[in-house]
């Protein structure tokens, strides 16, 4: 009788990775499923989800999307694929069922007509390392949804930056598209009346997902009863105004989305009576350590808030990596975190005219209690002040991008907390013409190097640029764009986690024999 010996360590297959649930497979066949060692290999599709820009007629957004140049191995046989983001499908309204047969025509009119609009990309990259560039004007504007596969899957980006000129929305409001998630957290939201934050939940999905929110000030929990089961359709979007969870108008808390079933694009839209408005993307998962790359030179006021999730208290070290060296801000060299509470510090105008980055670290080493957190920066004074937020960041990891740069006023700040690191920078093609070019800077441990980019050759459009850790680090980054309106320098801050273009796993390894009874 034969008998067959079958030993196989699976490592090329299908699984979800972090960043947007993407797929991949290992490239080169089987030849390369023999290696028996771990391989780092590209994602084969990713998903990312924009939030509807502005509820303001004098909004103008602009659309950026972009896949960085990958590796050969990413672009073998039947790897072309696509990136496109499509608008999401409009959340109807149906408290009430119609009986009027005109109206159900009316009804079923435009139910065609939006999703005959949702198939149609706003964005399409066709290829990767040159940009697109889509535009938008008014509160119609809806939000994206969007996947990449094959090439231009691995390390795509897309970010929406719109202006308001006038209004309680006024400010330059930028983010980057995130991949949906099914666990995100907001130090910094509030329900104050001066303030308007809408949390934007957008599900890329066909299927329905439902979410929860928590909300937590420096008293612990806000009691809120309609932050339970909120139900976000397929492939649609909702917005909840924050101070509509709750009867308690809290100046600083920590927002907590979870969801019970699928998974949600989740950011933050939140505007300030005279300070300006701006998105608050989620902060990076609970840890002991954190950074929060990027605080302006110029900034006027400072503020961080955190929390600490768990059930220990947290003491934490404050620290700012300047452009030479680390210190501790006089008056705020620590901070006292209890258990399940939000905790802030003014740390006013703490780079005093000088770029840097904000670290926390345990006081105990061997104390490290997870805790999230979060900047807001103002800029500006009186009448004049605008504002942006730097949640803590994930390292740079091997690479990340941020699209939509223009001409002027980009700043890449770069901050290395433990380690000197060597880093290459890649200025793209412009969406409408221009060459790459391609930097390297050395940053020094516990240092901020701000470096404004030097635009592509001949650029038109706008452009990305790509950071990509060589040696040492880790290193973590945020970009800067600030363009000017009436007298007011409107800003906004993005930060640049790695963006999960690959995924190490277990090569396969096969071991077949027959043997013979």
């Amino acid at each position: 009788m034969k008998s067959t010996h079958l030993s196989l360590i699976a490592g090329t297959v299908a699984l979800a990775a972090i960043t947007g649930f993407a797929t991949l497979n290992a490239p080169g066949g089987p030849a390369a499923a023999e290696a028996g060692s771990a391989s780092s290999l590209p994602v084969e599709r990713s998903s990312l989800v924009c939030p509807a820009p502005s509820t303001s007629d004098l909004a103008e957004t602009q659309y950026t999307s972009y896949t960085p140049p990958g590796s050969e191995a990413a672009k073998g046989e039947g790897a072309e694929g696509t990136a496109e983001l499509k608008p999401a499908l409009p959340v109807l309204d149906d408290d009430e069922v119609e009986t009027d047969p005109k109206k159900i025509k009316k009804a079923e009119e435009a139910a065609k007509k939006a999703k005959a609009q949702a198939d149609k990309p706003v964005l399409a990259v066709k290829e990767p390392g040159t940009p697109v560039l889509a535009e938008a004007d008014g509160s119609a504007a809806p939000a994206l949804v969007g996947t990449a596969t094959g090439r231009l899957a691995p390390g795509w980006a897309a970010q929406q930056t719109t202006t308001v000129t006038a209004g309680g929305a006024r400010g330059l409001l930028g983010v980057s598209c995130t991949a949906p998630d099914t666990d995100f957290w907001f130090p910094g939201v509030s329900t104050a009346r001066s303030r308007q934050d809408y949390v934007h939940l957008t599900n890329p999905d066909d299927s329905a997902a439902v979410a929860d929110i928590e909300l937590f000030g420096a008293k612990g929990a806000v009691t809120s009863e309609v932050g339970d089961g909120i139900t976000v359709p397929a492939r649609s979007s909702v917005a909840l105004l924050l101070s509509t969870l709750t009867d308690e108008a809290v100046n600083d808390l920590t927002a907590h989305v979870t969801t019970r079933s699928g998974r949600v694009g989740g950011v933050v839209l939140t505007a300030d009576d005279g300070s300006g408005a701006d998105w608050l993307t989620a902060a990076a998962d609970p840890s002991g350590t954190l950074v929060m790359p990027g605080i302006p030179a110029d900034a006027t006021s400072v503020q961080l808030v955190a929390f600490a999730p768990g059930e220990n208290d947290a003491d934490v070290k404050v620290q700012l990596m300047g452009k030479n060296t680390t210190f501790a801000p006089a008056g705020n060299d620590t901070l006292h975190i209890k258990s399940g509470m939000t905790a802030t510090i003014d740390l006013k105008d703490i780079t005093r005219g000088e770029p840097g980055s904000l670290r926390l670290t345990p006081v105990e080493k061997n104390r490290a209690t997870p805790i999230v957190a979060a900047l807001r920066v103002v800029r500006g004074t009186g009448a004049k002040q605008e504002i942006a937020y730097i949640p803590a960041t994930g390292p740079v990891g091997a690479r990340a991008s941020v699209t939509d740069n223009r001409a002027k006023g980009s700043t890449l700040s770069l901050a290395a907390p433990a380690a000197t690191a060597k880093v290459k920078v890649t200025t793209s093609a412009g969406s409408g013409g221009g060459e790459p070019a391609v930097e390297t800077y050395t940053v020094k441990a516990g240092t901020t190097t701000a470096i404004t980019p030097k635009p592509p050759a001949g650029l038109k459009g706008a452009y990305a640029l790509t950071v990509e850790t060589v040696s040492g680090g880790p290193v973590h980054a945020s970009r800067a764009l600030v363009l000017p309106e009436g007298g007011v320098q409107m800003f906004t801050i993005q930060t640049l986690p790695d963006d999960g273009g690959t995924v190490v796993v277990p090569s396969a390894r096969q071991d077949l024999s027959v043997l013979d009874d």
